[in-house]
């Protein structure tokens, strides 16, 4: 019997089931891709809370579920030890390599007197054909175009670093719904979970832990090598080759590689071929015994799924791309597997129908 206090109880509705069901799928996946697009400039602070949380869990699982601990006061232990040793250390690096970088674009002559030195040692003309000069000025002056913008990008920084501490707390508190909501809500089988949160862990240790170690072992090197062959700044040049470890295939070559020009400029032939011989011969096979000793133990993860994440992923996301970029790739060969099982068990329970019938 229709509500007689409804007036629209005896309205005919005009979609059918399977129509309002399709428009439910649609309209909830046009609010998350609203809600994505207003979040977008704030979406790293989501994902490096998401990846820090993969970090210290195992900690978080034995100090909380193994020995009991208040799960308040480890999380706040947590909460600082991010502070105090990720992020405070990461923005003084960051900082320091800013200035200095500020201070070569607006005063390019230090530069050019360098360049000028190893065009007399080569005699080959590099100012010539490169237009070193104008390429260092429109480099200062995009350098210096960010200077109105520190104040808000501290601010910024500020936005970001507390969205990622407020949703670790949240997280690490209410580990549990968390972890319900995930199996809950998104769409994969228990087994297909397993595999991407397998694979998660893998690119986590793989990407954000053997990679730091990598480029703090290469950094440590690089700026001793320098600083015992004489080059100037090699502290300055040891935290610029900390940043430069995450590249991809260039690495810190790009920090010694100039520093032998250098020296070769200034007539220190023996210096320059020592921090060659150095960097080939040490830093590189360090870099390389490393990254195979630790893909092993912390994540089998293929070289060739890091190179294409580490290029897709930074071109996104900046930064915190480094781990996101080959978690998707990651995750697109899981689920190419996933697709191909599920695939291959339809067609055998379709086979399995029709010789029954």
């Amino acid at each position: 019997m229709p509500n007689v206090f409804d007036p629209f109880a005896a309205v005919e509705n005009i979609y059918t089931p399977r129509q309002r069901y399709v428009l439910l799928v649609a309209s909830l996946l046009g609010l998350v891709g609203l809600m994505v697009f207003g979040l977008a400039q704030y979406l790293t602070a989501f994902l490096a809370a998401g990846i820090l949380f993969v970090v210290f869990r195992p900690w978080w699982v034995a100090l909380v579920h193994r020995r009991r601990w208040n799960r308040q006061l480890v999380t706040i232990g947590i909460l600082v030890v991010t502070l105090v040793v990720l992020v405070i250390p990461f923005y003084a690096l960051s900082s320091l390599l800013l200035d200095r970088l500020i201070a070569f674009a607006q005063n390019p002559e230090q530069i050019l007197e360098v360049v000028h030195k190893v065009e007399k040692a080569v005699g080959f003309k590099i100012a010539e054909q490169l237009n070193v000069r104008q390429l260092l000025l429109q480099g200062g002056a995009k350098v210096s175009g960010w200077l109105p913008t520190l104040a808000s990008s501290a601010l910024n920084f500020l936005v970001i670093v507390g969205l990622m501490l407020f949703t670790m707390y949240y997280m690490f508190m209410q580990e549990t719904y968390f972890l319900l909501g995930l199996h809950r809500y998104l769409p994969f089988r228990n087994e297909t979970l397993q595999e991407l949160g397998e694979s998660l862990k893998n690119n986590v240790n793989a990407n954000v832990l053997g990679q730091v170690v990598v480029a703090l072992v290469q950094s440590i090197l690089t700026g001793l090598t320098l600083w015992i062959f004489g080059v100037p700044d090699s502290l300055f040049w040891g935290v610029v080759a900390f940043f430069m470890a995450f590249l991809p295939v260039l690495g810190t070559p790009l920090v010694w590689g100039p520093a032998a020009l250098y020296q070769f400029s200034q007539g220190n032939n023996g210096q320059a071929i020592g921090i060659l011989l150095v960097g080939f011969i040490v830093i590189i096979n360090v870099d390389n015994v490393l990254r195979i000793m630790l893909a092993k133990r912390m994540g089998d993860i293929h070289p060739l799924v890091t190179l294409v994440g580490l290029v897709l992923g930074v071109e996104i996301f900046g930064l915190i791309g480094l781990v996101v970029g080959p978690l998707l790739v990651s995750y697109f060969l899981v689920l190419m597997e996933v697709f191909r099982r599920e695939n291959r068990a339809h067609k055998a329970a379709q086979a399995d129908q029709s010789k029954a019938g």
